[in-house]
C-alpha cells in the first residue's frame, strides 16, 4: 500500500522576533540564533532524508548576517515560504496597503537572497483575515497555511500573556493571538477559499481528529518535559487517528524545537526550554522518523500540488467564515 502524503513545515521565527512578541528590550536590534539553528536543523533533515517548507520572515532576509543561514536552506532544497515581515501577530488588523507592503516586501527580499519567489503563506501567530486572503490570491499564491483548528488558542493566550511583560495597547494588539475558541470547528483537511480575486488553497496546521488538541513538536516537547514516554505516545497515538480519518496531516516546527535552555537562556520563558538542546534534537529526530515511516512526507508545494489535483470542498472568505 502506498504511504498517504503529509507535509512538513518550519516558522523561522528568529530570537528578535520571539523577544518582540514577549515585550522584551533589545528586539530592535534583531538579534538572531540562525547561525546556530539553521545548521542543526538541516542536520536532522538530511539525516532522515526529508525535504520542507521553511516560512522564512522579511525582516530577516533583509538583514545580510542572515543571508548565509537562508541560502544554506534552499541550498539543501527545500522550499522558502512568507512568513511576512515584521512578524506581528496582529496581521488581521493591518489595512490592505499594509498588508500588501508585508507580503511584497518579504517577497522581494526572499526572490534576492534564495533566488526563488515563494507561493505559500503563513500568518505569524496563525493570524488571517479576509483581506489577507484576498491579497494573497491576487498576488498569486498557491496556498495559505494561516488556520490551526483548536479549541486551545483561549488558553494558550493566557499562557502568553501571564509569561509576557505587556502595556494595555500591546495585549490589545494581540487580542486575537492564537485565535477564538470556535477555531476548533474550523476543518483539519485541506479546502479552497472563494475570494473575489480568485481561489487559494487553505492547508490547516494538523490538531488531533476529533479531539484538536495540538499536535506539532513544541507540544510534543512540552509533554516531554514530564514523561518522554507519554510524548511519543501522544504523537503515536495522533497518526493512528489521521491515518484512520484520512488526514494527511501537515505538521510544524519552531527553531526552539531544537535549541534548549543551555543554548538560549534569554528564551527561558518559552515552554520546554528546561531541556537542553541535545536532548530536543534527539527526540525530535525519533519523532520525525516516525512520522516519516507513517506518511510521505514533503514539502508544503508538493503537498498543494497533489491535494490541487483532486475535488475539494469550497468556503467562501466572508468575515464570519474567516476571522481570526
Amino acid at each position: 500500500m502506498p504511504q498517504p502524503i503529509a507535509s512538513l513545515s518550519l516558522d523561522l521565527d528568529n530570537k528578535w522576533s520571539y523577544m518582540k512578541t514577549h515585550g522584551d528590550p533589545g528586539w530592535e536590534k534583531f538579534p538572531s540564533y540562525l547561525d546556530l539553528v539553521v545548521p542543526r536543523f538541516l542536520d536532522v533533515l538530511q539525516g532522515l532524508d526529508l525535504k520542507i517548507t521553511v516560512f522564512v520572515v522579511g525582516q530577516d532576509a533583509a538583514l545580510e548576517k542572515n543571508h548565509a543561514a537562508l541560502r544554506s536552506i534552499s541550498g539543501a532544497g527545500h522550499e522558502i515560504g512568507n512568513h511576512s515581515f515584521h512578524h506581528e501577530p496582529w496581521l488581521h488588523l493591518y489595512s490592505d496597503e499594509e498588508i500588501a507592503r508585508e507580503l511584497t516586501s518579504t517577497e522581494e527580499r526572499i526572490e534576492e537572497v534564495t533566488g526563488t519567489r515563494p507561493i505559500g503563506f503563513r500568518g505569524p501567530g496563525y493570524s488571517f483575515s479576509p483581506a489577507v486572503l484576498r491579497i494573497l490570491a491576487s498576488r498569486g499564491y498557491l496556498y495559505d497555511a494561516s488556520t490551526f483548528p483548536t479549541f486551545l488558542g483561549p488558553l494558550a493566550r493566557a499562557y502568553y500573556f501571564f509569561k509576557a511583560r505587556l502595556n494595555r495597547e500591546q495585549r490589545n494588539e494581540r487580542k486575537q493571538l492564537f485565535g477564538k475558541i470556535g477555531e476548533g470547528f474550523r476543518p483539519l483537511k485541506p479546502y479552497s477559499w472563494q475570494t473575489p480575486e480568485g481561489p487559494i488553497l487553505e492547508i490547516p496546521v494538523t490538531t488531533m481528529p476529533v479531539f484538536r488538541i495540538p499536535i506539532h513538536l513544541s507540544y510534543v516537547l512540552y509533554l516531554a518535559q514530564y514523561s518522554q514516554a507519554l510524548a511519543k505516545a501522544y504523537f503515536r497515538f495522533s497518526m493512528v487517528l489521521c491515518r484512520l480519518r484520512g488526514v494527511g496531516p501537515s505538521l510544524l516546527l519552531h527553531p526552539l524545537d531544537f535549541l534548549g535552555g543551555d543554548d538560549e537562556p534569554d528564551l527561558a520563558f518559552f515552554p520546554a526550554m528546561q531541556m537542553k538542546g541535545a536532548e530536543k534534537v534527539r527526540l525530535v529526530t525519533e519523532v520525525l522518523s516516525h512520522f516519516s515511516r507513517q506518511f510521505r512526507v514533503v514539502p508544503m508545494i508538493e503537498h498543494a500540488g497533489e491535494i490541487l489535483g483532486r475535488r475539494i470542498p469550497a468556503h467562501s472568505t466572508t468575515p464570519e467564515a474567516t476571522a481570526v
